[in-house]
C-alpha cells in the first residue's frame, strides 16, 4: 500500500511542479497566489511515512519522504518566510541555490527510482514526468545576463 501511495504522491508532485513551471513562465502573480497549495503535499508525505512504518516497509521510502519534506520546508522558507530571490541570479545566490537544487534532484531521484524498483512501468512513467519537469523548469527560467 505504501508503495502505491508513494507512486501517486510522486505523480502528483511532478504534475504540480510541471504546472508551476508552466505558470511561472507566463504569470508570476498567479503563481505567487496559488503556489502555496503545493505545500499541502506535506500531509500525504507524512501519512506515507506512517504507512511505511505501519507496514514494516522499506525504510528507503522514509528517507526519500523525509528529503521531500525537507525540500518543502526549504521551499517555504526561501519563498514565503525569508523571501530569498535565489532563482533570479544563481551565480550571485549560489549558497542558497546549491542546497535547494541538491534536495530537488534527490527528491526527484527518489520519486523515479523507488517506483522503478516496484514496477518498471511505474519507473518509466516517473522518468518521463521528470524529463518533462526538467524541460519546463529550464524553459521557465529567465536568461541570466552577464
Amino acid at each position: 500500500m505504501s508503495e502505491i501511495f508513494f507512486f501517486i504522491l510522486g505523480i502528483i508532485n511532478s504534475i504540480i511542479l510541471i504546472t508551476i513551471f508552466l505558470i511561472r513562465k507566463s504569470n508570476l502573480d498567479r503563481l505567487q497566489r496559488y503556489g502555496k497549495f503545493y505545500f499541502l503535499l506535506v500531509f500525504p508525505a507524512a501519512t506515507n511515512i506512517f504507512l511505511v512504518f505501519h507496514e514494516n516497509g522499506d525504510t528507503r521510502y522514509v528517507i526519500f519522504l523525509a528529503l521531500f519534506l525537507t525540500f518543502l520546508l526549504i521551499e517555504w522558507l526561501y519563498d514565503y518566510k525569508f523571501k530569498i530571490g535565489f532563482r533570479e541570479n544563481w551565480l550571485k545566490n549560489w549558497k542558497w541555490t546549491l542546497p535547494y537544487l541538491g534536495l530537488y534532484y534527490a527528491v526527484n531521484y527518489g520519486f523515479v527510482v523507488m517506483p522503478w524498483k516496484t514496477d518498471i512501468t511505474w519507473g518509466i512513467i516517473m522518468m518521463c514526468l521528470f524529463v518533462i519537469q526538467i524541460i519546463t523548469n529550464i524553459r521557465s527560467h529567465p536568461r541570466i545576463k552577464s
